[in-house]
């Protein structure tokens, strides 16, 4: 899975806590064109990420959600990291939002493991 198709997940992931998601939804939500969430919603469908019902509504499938989940958490972790060491809000949330699709797994839990340790 590329760093687009992620973005994409995240963000179906996100506006469907608000509720039902349509392509328009997603064009909305992250500025890009028609177009170009047309295309990336047939590659996340035929990738089996996603299904999209007769009238155009999005869904996440279960390694969609998985994705979307694993995603938004890393987001959310460095995030939230950054703004503790000091880092403004957007700039800590720009940064996670580059960081999320490169850091390793193993990195990754071991941040988690540090930040909860910290905590205590």
């Amino acid at each position: 899975m590329q760093e687009s198709g992620e973005m994409y997940l995240e963000t179906i992931l996100i506006l469907s806590q608000k509720g039902s998601v349509r392509s328009i939804d997603v064009c909305e939500e992250m500025g890009y064109s028609k177009p170009s969430v047309s295309r990336a919603v047939g590659i996340l469908k035929n990738g089996g990420y996603i299904s999209v019902d007769r009238d155009g509504f999005i869904t996440l499938t279960d390694e969609g959600k998985y994705v979307a989940e694993r995603t938004y958490e890393r987001h959310r972790v460095l995030s939230a990291f950054f703004e503790e060491i000091g880092v403004s809000k957007e700039a800590a949330a720009e940064d996670a939002c580059k960081i999320e699709h490169d850091i390793s797994d193993e990195t990754f839990e071991c941040l988690k493991k540090y930040i909860a340790n910290t905590k205590k």
